[in-house]
């Protein structure tokens, strides 16, 4: 690509942004100021997450927390609340802890320089860069996974992305207009999102397929290069539901730190590879209490970023003299469906009710 041509790119991609820009509650309007507490959630949100499933999300903080003092001012577990279903909850939890530190440490404004936020809880390169361009008008690069996508097809780089960031980083740089730099970042996300995209690419209505190798090649579902894919451990573990006459189940809070920090959920074992498939019917002894008639509900699938996990649902009804162990506490049955449970916990919980629901009308669970 000839430094002319380099040239060209900002000006023809701005230019199909100004046409086809997407409408997102966080994004601000042409002649608007954007407003850095906006970027700033929809960022940390839209990491490893669609912005299909983000939008609601996000109208929800805001209702609920409007400016980032609101934020910092709300319990850990309010927060976590509002998160559960968004995953990766490693997210709120940084979430929280930045808004404080904005709060405490920059007198609840955002930092406008790119090293400056990448001090703050959660927030990474890209997440810095994108937070400087867009709320700042910084000329920094944003490279998110869709950029590289972009820049992967235009070099026709022979080398995965995850290998490649520094090469990918300079090209954007190296593009990026001088003015407008906040236009152009959320233009190569969206030219990512919505034309080049990553099993349909629309080459024929791309502002860029004049200056991208891969289109030129005609082969541009080649790129960007995969690396070799790892295998999946697979893990199990049993989980037990336990509820009172009055409805209430018995949860307890997960480790802050680690998967699922901070969050709800019902007892259970740990998770371990090499378990066959009998082992959870061996568990009820581990379970919160021994001497409950344990049933056995069925078993749930769920798959996180690094392993797959199957988990044995054992339900059973509290004796009338149990007393909830230290570590535990009891939940309303009217106050779970806002509970800080993750989705794996939903998913026991839908599998526990359908089998305690039916053993009380009186048919085989």
């Amino acid at each position: 690509m000839t430094r002319k041509s380099k040239s060209e790119i900002g000006p023809a991609l701005l230019a199909w942004y100004d046409k086809a820009r997407r409408d997102l509650p966080w994004r601000a309007l042409p002649g608007e100021t954007p407003d850095p507490y906006s970027v700033w959630l929809s960022e940390i949100m839209l990491q490893q997450t669609t912005v299909a499933a983000v939008r609601a999300y996000f109208e929800k903080f805001r209702a609920l927390w409007p400016r980032v003092g609101d934020l910092a001012a709300a319990p850990l577990e309010e927060v976590l609340k509002a998160w559960a279903g968004l995953g990766y909850y490693s997210r709120a939890r940084n979430l929280h802890a930045c808004a404080q530190k904005i709060v405490a440490e920059h007198g609840g404004a955002f930092p406008a320089h790119e090293d400056d936020l990448r001090r703050l809880p959660g927030v990474g390169p890209y997440t810095a860069g994108a937070i400087a361009a867009i709320a700042f008008d910084r000329p920094t690069p944003a490279v998110d996974g869709n950029v590289e996508r972009v820049v992967a097809r235009l070099l026709a780089l022979e080398t995965p992305p995850s290998a490649a960031k520094k090469q990918i980083s300079d090209f954007v740089a190296a593009v990026l207009p001088k003015n407008r730099p906040g236009d152009f970042a959320q233009a190569m996300m969206d030219l990512g999102a919505t034309v080049c995209t990553p099993r349909s690419p629309g080459c024929l209505i791309c502002p860029l397929a004049h200056f991208c190798r891969a289109a030129e090649a005609g082969n541009p579902l080649d790129f960007p290069k995969k690396p070799p894919k790892k295998a999946r451990p697979f893990k199990r573990g049993a989980v037990f539901v336990l509820r009172r006459a009055d409805g209430a189940v018995l949860a307890r809070r997960r480790p802050a730190r680690g998967l699922l920090g901070g969050m709800t959920e019902f007892f259970g074992t740990d998770w371990r590879e090499g378990r066959d498939g009998d082992w959870a019917a061996q568990q009820t002894e581990a379970s919160p209490c021994a001497r409950a008639n344990w049933r056995f509900a069925g078993e749930i699938d769920h798959v996180f970023t690094h392993f797959a996990l199957r988990l044995g649902v054992f339900v059973a009804a509290a004796p009338a003299d149990f007393v909830a162990p230290e570590t535990g506490f009891w939940i309303a049955a009217q106050d779970l469906s806002a509970a800080a449970l993750p989705s794996v916990m939903r998913k026991v919980e839908t599998c526990a009710f359908k089998a305690m629901d039916l053993h009380v009308a009186g048919k085989p669970a």
